[in-house]
């Protein structure tokens, strides 16, 4: 059994994964846990970071780094000073004192990249690799793991289906649950971090 800790999760998807492998595994947000199914801490991730973790698995905002936002930086000045903070948090995440880790990120714009040091992305993964209907290509920085190995590569299927179907979260209309959506786990990539990590 594995001690995991779930950083910035607040659905409870990844965490609720390794739950069910039979880890140890607790997940950590400034939100409340849309599942009760685990323990959650809810507060500042750095209060459990060195608690004595084997599996760091993180999922930074992502809001000023993303390159799908790069222009905003050059239409609000205010935003830069926000990237800054928000290269500083990932940098902490991925140099945590934690053996296996696997922070996540979408693709990242070049003022990114250069803020946290120009470390590569160990791979990308796409929900159809992990047998969902849609695309959205998420990055993960590596350490002391594998490789995510697809599990029920659906891209195919879809073929069948138009852009906005394919991109999905990328149409959702605005609303003030817009973020949280787009930022959930896809359930079949927890199982396979769960099954392949766990």
């Amino acid at each position: 059994m594995m001690r995991v800790l779930i950083a910035c999760e607040y659905s409870g998807t990844v965490r609720d994964a390794f739950l069910r492998k039979g880890h140890f595994a607790v997940s950590c947000d400034l939100m409340d846990s849309e599942s009760d199914f685990g323990e959650h801490y809810k507060g500042d991730v750095e209060d459990i970071l060195y608690d004595k973790w084997d599996l760091l698995i993180a999922h930074p905002p992502c809001t000023y780094m993303a390159n799908s936002g790069v222009m905003w930086l050059h239409k609000d000045p205010k935003r830069w000073g926000k990237l800054d903070e928000a290269a500083k948090f990932f940098n902490l995440l991925l140099d945590a004192p934690i053996e296996k880790k696997c922070i996540e990120n979408p693709i990242m714009h070049k003022y990114a990249k250069e803020r946290i040091g120009l470390r590569k992305q160990s791979q990308v993964v796409q929900p159809w690799m992990f047998g969902h209907a849609e695309q959205k290509a998420t990055c993960l920085w590596l350490r002391g793991l594998p490789k995510l190995t697809q599990t029920c590569n659906v891209k195919e299927q879809m073929k069948t289906l138009s852009n906005r179907e394919r991109q999905r979260l990328h149409y959702l209309s605005p609303s003030k649950d817009r973020w949280k959506l787009r930022s959930k786990t896809f359930s079949g990539i927890a199982k396979a971090m769960a099954d392949q990590w766990g």
